[in-house]
């Protein structure tokens, strides 16, 4: 028999504020049809004053606590990707563990800016294969708008927050690609192309500063690398494209996702989209993705599923799993 990290139940949670395209018309040079024609965006949520990014974590972490039916002490492991945590330090996930009443395991963040939920994953899939953990809580969740440069049309309008949360638990599979769980992953950085993506500020630099990206650029490596990760996974296990139920891609641009769809062959009709709803909510795109995926009847047990994102860094992967 396998160990397999087999998807127990998903939740999310979305701030209260929406902000449409429109909002953004009274203090900058754009319009609703320019950031729709641009990134196919309609609106995000925005985190209230005093919302941090562990309380919109909480809240997702409880509705796939709900969902799965499983009780907070049954967890073991808590992992929280977010490049917007509340504090310097602690971690993220040690506030949402003292929310939710666990006393015991473990919980840790992942930076991996956009690619974060994947590394997330692909790290909570190693403890439970390993042993180390039973049951983990893999949560994405961002409140990208404390960081963003108000007079930056081209970026402040693609990004908003959100939560996503995951439930992974052991159980035994046959070793082939036919189990439940995840079945593959592959994770890729390379720091030279640092500067298309990223915040100029932070801890050793005495700023909090904003975000700041080369959209072209990003677009031009996001494409093919989507791709390349998504094939890469999905050959360790000798499937295709055509195996695919579902893509559930970062959710960042739709030219991107209409993109890498193309080359990976998987006609739109099989992709999650969310991006007109919640925008650029870097780590909790994908679980939020997932979220509303399940909640729509798309994803349903048995689907073979694609996760593949890429954020600053570069950093970009790809999980397969079985739904």
């Amino acid at each position: 028999m396998t160990i397999r990290a087999v998807v127990k139940g998903v939740g999310h949670y979305l701030p209260a504020r929406v902000v449409p395209n429109s909002e953004f018309e009274s203090f900058l040079d754009t319009s609703d049809e320019w950031i729709k024609s641009r990134s196919g965006i309609e609106r995000r949520h925005f985190a209230a004053e005093d919302e941090t990014t562990s309380d919109l974590a909480t809240n997702a972490a409880q509705n796939a606590l709900k969902d799965a039916g499983i009780r907070i002490e049954d967890v073991d492991a808590i992992i929280v990707a977010t490049s917007t945590a509340d504090l310097t330090f602690p971690s993220a996930a040690t506030m949402v563990q003292a929310n939710l009443g666990m006393t015991k395991g473990f919980a840790f963040d992942v930076q991996a800016v956009c690619a974060g939920f994947v590394f997330a994953l692909a790290n909570a899939n190693a403890l439970i294969v390993s042993g180390q953990a039973k049951t983990a809580l893999v949560i994405g969740a961002e409140t990208f708008s404390r960081i963003l440069n108000w007079e930056d049309r081209t970026t402040c309008v693609l990004f908003g927050d959100g939560a996503g949360a995951l439930i992974l638990q052991a159980d035994d599979g046959e070793g082939t690609n036919a189990d439940r769980g995840v079945l593959a992953t592959d994770l890729n950085s390379d720091g030279r192309y640092r500067d298309i993506l990223y915040v100029d500020g932070g801890v050793s630099t005495k700023t909090t500063g904003h975000l700041k990206m080369e959209g072209k650029e990003v677009f031009r490596h996001a494409v093919d690398k989507l791709a390349q990760t998504a094939h890469t996974s999905l050959d360790k296990l000798g499937l295709t494209g055509d195996d695919v139920d579902w893509i559930v891609p970062h959710q960042a641009n739709i030219r991107i996702i209409k993109g890498t769809a193309k080359k990976m062959k998987v006609p739109m009709e099989r992709v999650v989209v969310t991006v007109q709803d919640h925008g650029n909510t870097s780590a909790a795109s994908i679980p939020l993705a997932l979220s509303v995926g399940k909640a729509n009847g798309q994803i349903k047990q048995g689907d073979l599923v694609v996760t593949e994102a890429i954020g600053g860094g570069l950093a970009w992967g790809s999980v397969v799993l079985r739904w």
